[in-house]
Formats: structure tokens, C-alpha cells, sequence
């Protein structure tokens, strides 16, 4: 009896095509600032500076986490088939939960 475990897969959505190159866009240039502050780190940069570099980055994360969030409303939750709305409002709901937990 060596049955393979099944393996979800991720769920796969089209609910943020039209913003998924400002998304992209968003994320390449978290990245750079996230290089940013870590060359700084390791150039012994001041503190206040690095925070300021990091309260960028955070506020760049959140932009990008609305984006989605809205995003998800309009294609995921509003066009939901009758029997699936109720499970992805709950669904939203602990999304925005989490979100709102891990930003501040």
C-alpha cells in the first residue's frame, strides 16, 4: 500500500490580470529597496535612516496587499457562484484579519 499523498494545487485565478503588471511592478521595486536597506545594514548606515527605508518598504507591502484585497473582492467574491459565496466571504474575512494583523 504505497498510495502517494494527493497534493493540492494552488488555486489559480484570473481576478488580478489587470493589475498584475502593477503588481509586478510594485514587488521589483520592493525588492530594490529591500537590497537597498540591506546594503546599508552592511555599511553600518544610521539607524533612523534604515527605518525609514523600512517604513517605505511596509507601506509599499500594504499598497500592494489593498490592490489584491479589492481585487479579490471584485473577481473572486462577487462573481463567486451562489453556493460558493458564503464560503469565500468567510474566506475574505480571515484574509483581512491576517492582513490587517501583519501591517499595523
Amino acid at each position: 500500500m504505497n498510495e502517494k499523498p494527493v497534493v493540492e494545487k494552488p488555486k489559480q485565478v484570473d481576478s488580478y490580470q489587470h493589475d498584475k503588471q502593477r503588481i509586478l511592478t510594485r514587488l521589483r521595486r520592493m525588492e530594490g529597496q529591500v537590497r537597498g536597506v540591506q546594503r546599508m545594514v552592511e555599511e553600518d548606515q544610521y539607524c533612523v535612516d534604515i527605518l525609514t527605508q523600512l517604513s517605505s518598504i511596509m507601506a509599499a507591502a500594504r499598497s500592494i496587499g489593498l490592490l489584491l484585497l479589492e481585487d479579490h473582492i471584485r473577481g473572486c467574491v462577487i462573481n463567486a457562484d451562489d453556493e460558493e459565496k458564503e464560503a469565500r466571504i468567510q474566506e475574505l474575512t480571515e484574509a483581512i484579519d491576517r492582513f490587517t494583523k501583519s501591517v499595523g
